[in-house]
């Protein structure tokens, strides 16, 4: 089996905010595989179906972003054998718009949500794919304020590809080929097609 979670707060107030493009990638890729996220349980809403031949889990947390970890710990205790069958779908501020960052492994970095989950699990070996959230309008304001934010209606469109671009991405963690998911998709959209560039060096962590 295979779990993805997707990070984000429970509340409408929260929706539609940067800080839950994790949740509404995951809403994006179960309505895409006829998923229903209905069931209660390990401190999430989740649900299950098949995807490329092989048995998918969804999650998305209960907890509020900065418990997130308790939620992820119960439910790969629960359902893995190995966290490399992992994948943590969450918003990155230091990403520029739509960008997509997909990783085996690595740091928390400054995301409240991602640092609870590598306490909780006790390991940074798991996939996590990141999804830019900084806009043109992020300047010197509070960062809580900015990801709490909705998406701006001129942002809309591009965030909207990008996720079709992650669900994407997320098919091919599906089948087992992250290596592939990495290669396609750690790239920028370049135009109105989404025709990839080379990728270029990360340097966030």
């Amino acid at each position: 089996m295979k779990l993805i979670v997707g990070l984000g707060n429970p509340g409408t107030e929260y929706e539609r905010s940067r800080h839950n493009v994790g949740w509404l990638i995951v809403d994006a890729f179960a309505k895409k595989f006829r998923i229903d996220i209905t069931k209660h349980e390990k401190s999430a809403m989740t649900g299950e179906g098949r995807v490329a031949g092989g048995s998918v889990k969804v999650a998305k947390p209960l907890t509020f972003m900065n418990l997130s970890g308790d939620a992820v710990k119960l439910l790969v205790n629960a359902y893995l054998d190995s966290t490399d069958d992992l994948m943590i779908v969450y918003d990155d501020i230091d990403l520029p718009l739509a960008r997509l960052r997909i990783k085996p492994s690595g740091s928390a970095g400054t995301h409240n949500g991602m640092r609870s989950i590598v306490d909780a699990l006790a390991s940074e070996r798991f996939p996590r794919l990141r999804f830019g959230v900084r806009g043109a309008e992020y300047g010197d304001g509070r960062l809580r304020d900015y990801v709490l934010d909705d998406f701006t209606a001129e942002e809309v469109p591009l965030v909207e590809r990008g996720i079709e671009r992650a669900v994407d991405a997320l098919v091919l963690f599906a089948r087992g080929d992250l290596k592939r998911a990495m290669n396609e998709f750690n790239r920028d959209i370049v135009d109105d097609d989404a025709k990839p560039v080379a990728p270029e060096k990360d340097p966030t962590p």
